[in-house]
This record gives C-alpha cells, structure tokens and sequence, in this order.
C-alpha cells in the first residue's frame, strides 16, 4: 500500500508544483471533520453533531449550499480553534440535510474542488474562511496517459492483495482520464491514515 500511497502524494506534489498560479477567491463557511478527509467528486455522508458545526451547516443552508470542508490535524479534540485546522480542504455541495431525534444531523456532501484557506476566523456561530479554489494543472497528453496507466497498475495489486475492495471499482476508474481525480478516487477507496489523506489532498 506504501507504494500507492507514495506514488499518489508524489503526483499531487508535482500537481500543485505545475500549478502555482490560483483562481477564483471566496468566503465560506468552514465544517471541521474528524479523521475524514473528503475529496473532489467524492458524495458521502457525514453525521454532525456539534453545535457550532451544525450552525456552520445552517449558514450554508441559509445561502448557496456550498461549504468547505478541512479536517482537524487531531480528532480528538473535541472544540477545535483556528490552528487546529488544516489549511487546505474540499468546496462541498450539501446534497441534504436531515436532523436526527437525537439532536444531531445527517448531511449528505458531494466534494467539488479543492481551496486553501488564507484566512481563518470564528464568528462565535461557527468558522468562516476566505479561500481560493486550486486548479488542476494543464498536463502533456502522453504523461497524462502514462500517469494514469501506472496509478491504475499500481492500485490494481494492491486489490489484488487486499480483498476488501470490490474488483468492480477497478472498472470504474478504467472510464476516469484525469490524472487528479484518479489519484482523489483511488485514495478515496484506501484505508489511509490521515495525514496520508491530506498529503493526496494537498
């Protein structure tokens, strides 16, 4: 798995080296996530329930939908401030929102695009951040098509050797040709210790 991992973070390095220019900059409203990292393209669902994390959700709600998503550098703290945060985190669309009897919610997000954080704040009703979307690079297509054949490859036995991934996710990146979501896809299906997951993320 090391070497899938290696070779992922080592695509996004050079990603984020080919590409240093940024785009578009936004203010949004910020969750922090424990021991999740959530990628581009990625729908999944996520249960909230802290009080300022479900504000956070209601702000969004109450605008565009759209909220950024950075995992907390420990997830065992329980009210994370501004530093405890990761600086780069995924633009989500909320898909839906359910409040549970208990008092929590369920929140079904889809990943849009990647955003570094310049500046994080706490309003005392939840984290806001002024970000900028990270664009993925214009790549040759000959080194596209050679990045994508070996990070294919190289997962390819890592399921070979681990039986709790589906053969048929296998076929679904078979139809995907962007190098970036590839890398988001693979990592999305393999038990990564956080930093791994940011380390592809970033």
């Amino acid at each position: 798995m090391s070497c899938v991992v290696g070779y992922l973070a080592d695509f996004k390095l050079r990603e984020s080296s080919m590409n240093p220019e940024r785009s578009e900059r936004i203010e949004i409203p910020v969750l922090p996530l424990r021991d999740v990292v959530v990628y581009p393209h990625m729908v999944i669902p996520l249960f909230v329930g802290r009080e300022k994390s479900i504000r956070c959700l209601e702000a969004a709600m109450d605008h565009d939908k759209k909220i950024m998503l950075v995992a907390q550098k420990e997830a065992s703290t329980d009210e994370p401030g501004v530093n405890d945060l990761f600086t780069v985190g995924t633009v989500a669309s909320i898909l839906q929102m359910l409040k549970l009897p208990d008092g929590t919610v369920k929140v079904l997000v889809e990943g849009l695009q990647r955003a570094r954080i310049s500046a994080l704040s706490d309003n005392g009703e939840h984290f806001s951040a002024k970000a900028e979307y990270l664009e993925s690079p214009a790549i040759d297509e000959r080194e596209q098509e050679v990045l994508v054949r070996t990070a294919i490859s190289q997962f390819e036995g890592y399921i070979k050797l681990n039986k709790k991934i589906p053969p048929e996710v296998l076929t679904s990146l078979n139809s995907i040709d962007d190098p970036a979501r590839l890398a988001d896809t693979i990592a999305a299906h393999m038990p990564l210790k956080l930093a791994d997951k940011q380390s592809v993320l970033e």
